[in-house]
């Protein structure tokens, strides 16, 4: 069950530094706060009760909010350790090579008081029998892959819904390259996926993520558009019409108009005007729009491992609770360091969750 806070708004407000008036005061007049579905320790019974999500998949929800140190807020923090397949092993462990141990990996998620752990299928298989019953299981069931060359980017199925159930799983995730070509016959096959889950009684996690080269004006002194409000939007709002239970998406970093200045989709001058401003949490209250307006949870994902490592995932924390968001899924902050160091990252970041004083923007 949920504990109090170690740190309290003051080690917050000490930890974001300069940009704890803002963060902490803003007003979001956009999308009201009264508009959100928002989280909470009855969201199972007050939210997903009148889905058409079974008994199992209720139960399996519940699980997952319940366990940690923010079980029965209805926040969630989730180490994921994925990035082997892509990033390589090498380059994702080097730093803290006893993390190419599964089993230290699920010890890091459970001593820092995470709600679940979310890794691969030969990581969760491989202590499955010792770890499944302790902490929620998470199975990432696609990856994109870098060792066959040219390098590419393709979201390809490794696992499946039938092992993540056989090895005591409460959800399956997969992630989807919107905007790639590929990304057609990857809504096709998650979307497959996920009704594979819920017919076993698993929830279902969405990495929703951008993927197209045209998508970065960068070298042309533009923005990035892959982390735009309104296409990372867009990709949230595919993602909750399969019926995504959560969703995973990259803090928005640009209010620029994306569909316009791409030249593509489609878009409506409110949507900029009126819908979002460039301030991170009315941005990120644009994302949960988006989650049918919070009723499929918005957790943003913690990013790289860098020198500012614990400001930067505070601020996220405060920018996704104050937007309306349901918590943080952050993996390379917290594994690419020894492990004292980790669980103090994760604790960290759950502490914002737990601040009382923090509220919706």
């Amino acid at each position: 069950m949920a504990t109090t806070s170690m740190a309290g708004i003051d080690g917050i407000v000490e930890i974001l530094g300069d940009r704890a008036d803002d963060l902490l005061s803003h007003r979001c007049e956009t999308i009201s706060a009264e508009r959100l579905v928002t989280p909470g320790p009855d969201f199972v019974d007050r939210v997903m009760r009148d889905t058409d999500r079974s008994v199992p998949v209720l139960r399996s929800m519940q699980a997952l909010l319940d366990h940690g140190r923010l079980g029965g807020t209805g926040y969630v923090s989730i180490l994921p350790v994925d990035q082997g397949i892509e990033h390589s092993g090498g380059a994702s462990f080097a730093a803290n090579p006893q993390y190419f141990d599964p089993v230290r990996i699920v010890e890091l998620a459970i001593e820092g008081g995470c709600n679940a752990v979310a890794t691969t299928l030969g990581a969760l298989g491989a202590c499955a029998r010792r770890y499944a019953h302790r902490i929620p299981f998470l199975l990432k069931i696609n990856h994109n892959e870098f060792l066959s060359y040219p390098n590419a980017y393709d979201q390809i199925m490794f696992g499946s819904v039938r092992q993540a159930w056989e090895q005591g799983c409460v959800a399956v995730g997969a992630t989807i390259y919107f905007g790639s070509p590929e990304s057609k016959r990857q809504i096709q096959e998650v979307s497959v996926a996920f009704a594979a889950a819920h017919e076993l009684g698993m929830a279902t996690v969405l990495w929703c993520y951008t993927r197209n080269p045209a998508f970065s004006r960068v070298k042309d002194g533009g923005a990035d558009y892959h982390t735009a409000a309104d296409l990372t939007g867009q990709a949230n709002h595919l993602g909750v019409t399969i019926q995504a239970d959560i969703i995973k998406q990259k803090l928005p970093e640009t209010a620029e108009p994306g569909f316009k200045d791409l030249s593509f989709g489609k878009q409506d001058a409110r949507m900029y005007s009126q819908l979002m401003t460039p301030h991170p949490i009315d941005m990120t209250r644009y994302q949960v729009a988006n989650c049918y307006m919070g009723r499929s949870p918005l957790i943003n994902s913690g990013g790289a491992s860098g020198a500012t490592d614990l400001q930067d995932a505070v601020i996220t924390a405060v920018v996704n609770k104050r937007a309306g968001g349901a918590g943080l899924i952050s993996g390379r902050k917290a594994f690419q360091k020894p492990m004292t160091e980790g669980v103090a990252l994760l604790n960290a970041i759950q502490d914002v969750y737990l601040c009382e004083e923090i509220g919706l923007a």
